[in-house]
């Protein structure tokens, strides 16, 4: 099971000497790296791969600006989650249970815990549809590897935190080198590309439906409280120098491994729009993308996409469980065996599947139960980093909390935007 983060006696020796001054630049970084690399994962899972297909199919490069500023947006939360964790010493839902009212924490536990589980569906179904397209599987017998794979990857956690930040590191590398090799296979305008990427644009109301998925989407419940628990005991400082020291290193792995995260997930409409724009506009299905790439791009171009796709599934399926059990510990100082968080998680997914639910379907309903659950992590994080009894001098700033405001309530009307047209009270 998922336990407290400290150090490894291994990491330690490093670790001080970052604090005491003796390393610097690079060197200094990779002791403390992992937790933002571990959370990125969440901003190129399945229900990524379906919105940007869907943004660069029908818009080509028109909506890329919207990605970017979905990205800019990530950075700020969790470099305030992180930083949450490192000055406190404790989690966000750990954090929630000690400072909000009874009634609001359980409401909060219930729901982040099915956001969770809503979070892990389309990871754990995006994984399967990938085995099952790749391999020429049935659905369910995908869906039996990818179980099987990620519990296999959860263990590693029980041998020190370490390996498994390495093994999804490296999973998020597949999923990156797979799309810079579909950059080499897809035409590209490039001239276009630059000149729409930071120039916003809808050109109608399907552009501000699709936006919507991108940027409600993107600010995950279960990054926000992940995150705060990897960087809560990763390292022991003595001084108040050594954790604004640390909090440098985190906010510059943030802007890293999202920066990577963003650049994927910018490819994945590139190669949508150069792939498909043009004679495809309709492509929105994971499915129907890979069998549309075999005869526009090649055998080769489809496999490439699947292996990222399955990448991206282990890997988000992972750290999805991971945050299941830790929104559980914070919540409720309760915790159940690895194999039955795992158990439970994936019932929702056999479920959807036998019952003969389009999984598609089921990834985009995913991120409406993720648009509910958003508002609660995304106000307690803004409303804890800027309390001075809590953080002290490392409290938010009034720059900061104003852009964490604004980010928050552009975030949250998209979501109540995704979820009225969700429920047909509007229509996009």
């Amino acid at each position: 099971m998922l336990q407290k983060v400290s150090p490894e006696p291994r990491e330690e020796p490093a670790m001080r000497e970052v604090l005491d001054g003796r390393r610097q630049g690079l060197a200094a970084l990779l002791p403390f790296a992992g937790p933002a690399v571990v959370v990125s994962v969440a901003y190129i899972d399945p229900g990524n791969f379906a919105t940007n297909i869907q943004a660069g199919a029908r818009y080509g490069y028109g909506l890329l600006w919207v990605v970017v500023l979905a990205n800019l947006v990530a950075m700020l939360f969790q470099s305030l989650s992180a930083r949450l964790g490192i000055v406190t010493g404790r989690n966000l839902a750990e954090l929630c249970r000690e400072r909000l009212p009874r009634p609001l924490v359980y409401v909060m536990w219930v729901v982040s815990e099915l956001a969770a589980m809503a979070t892990d569906l389309a990871e754990f179904l995006g994984g399967a549809i990938g085995l099952a397209l790749l391999f020429d599987l049935p659905l369910l017998v995908g869906m039996g590897i990818t179980g099987v794979v990620t519990y296999a990857l959860l263990l590693l956690e029980g041998k020190g935190y370490r390996r498994l930040e390495l093994a999804i590191g490296a999973l998020v590398g597949v999923v990156g080198l797979s799309y810079l090799a579909e950059l080499f296979i897809a035409p590209i305008g490039w001239k276009s590309l630059g000149q729409q990427i930071f120039v916003p644009n809808l050109p109608d109301s399907a552009a501000i439906a699709i936006a919507v998925g991108i940027i409600g989407a993107t600010v995950m419940p279960h990054a926000l409280f992940l995150h705060s628990g990897l960087t809560e005991r990763r390292a022991r400082p003595k001084t108040t120098d050594e954790r604004r020291r640390i909090i440098r290193l985190s906010n510059l792995e943030v802007v890293l491994a999202l920066s990577v995260a963003g650049l994927i997930n910018l490819a994945m409409v590139v190669m949508a729009a150069g792939a498909f724009h043009g004679s495809h506009p309709d492509v929105a299905k994971i499915e129907t993308a890979y069998q549309t790439l075999v005869p526009l791009l090649g055998g080769a171009a489809a496999t490439i996409f699947l292996v990222s796709l399955v990448a991206s599934g282990f890997s988000s399926s992972v750290v999805g469980t991971m945050a299941g059990q830790m929104i559980m510990q914070g919540f409720v100082a309760f915790r159940i065996p690895l194999w039955l968080r795992r158990a439970v998680t994936m019932l929702p997914s056999f479920a959807v599947v036998i019952a003969g639910v389009d999984a598609t379907h089921a990834l985009v309903m995913s991120q409406v139960a993720l648009s509910i659950a958003l508002p609660f992590p995304m106000v307690a994080l803004v409303w804890f980093t800027s309390r001075s009894d809590l953080m002290g001098p490392f409290r938010n700033r009034v720059p900061v909390t104003v852009a964490a405001v604004v980010a928050a309530l552009v975030v949250l009307a998209l979501n109540i935007v995704l979820l009225l047209d969700a429920f047909g009270a509007v229509s996009l």
